[in-house]
């Protein structure tokens, strides 16, 4: 359902849910295992389910794939922080409880947009030829 402006609660916790993790994974998470790539990581969508009692964090992180395994480890080993955060700054009657989910769909743009690049330039040379 949504409201006269056209955005239901849930999105609008969502968001508010997203732009709070984004600072805390920023300026306030001092996991030794992500510090380092944190600036590499991005905090892309959440989706809260309609109990409020979970929510889905997708995330990316631009440090490669090897980092993605420590990233996701540490990310986990973090939410009940990032969820008591969360309590702090968010008013709910409950904060949900976190899942973080990679999401590769930055990366997979960005090998399709490549491909496309390698199609064109074949094309021009075979055109040029």
């Amino acid at each position: 359902m949504t409201t006269q402006r056209g955005f239901a609660r849930s999105d609008r916790v969502s968001e508010q849910i997203r732009r709070e993790l984004a600072d805390l994974l920023r300026f306030h998470l001092k996991d030794p295992r992500i510090a380092a790539k944190l600036t590499l990581v991005t905090v892309t969508d959440v989706e809260v389910t309609a109990d409020y009692a979970h929510a889905k964090v997708f995330y990316t992180s631009m440090a490669g794939k090897e980092a993605n395994a420590v990233i996701d480890e540490g990310l986990k080993r973090s939410a009940g922080f990032l969820r008591r955060e969360l309590g702090r700054r968010i008013r709910l009657h409950q904060i949900p409880e976190l899942h973080f989910v990679y999401d590769a769909s930055i990366e997979n743009g960005a090998r399709l947009s490549q491909l496309i690049d390698e199609a064109v330039e074949s094309d021009r040379k075979l055109n040029s030829d």
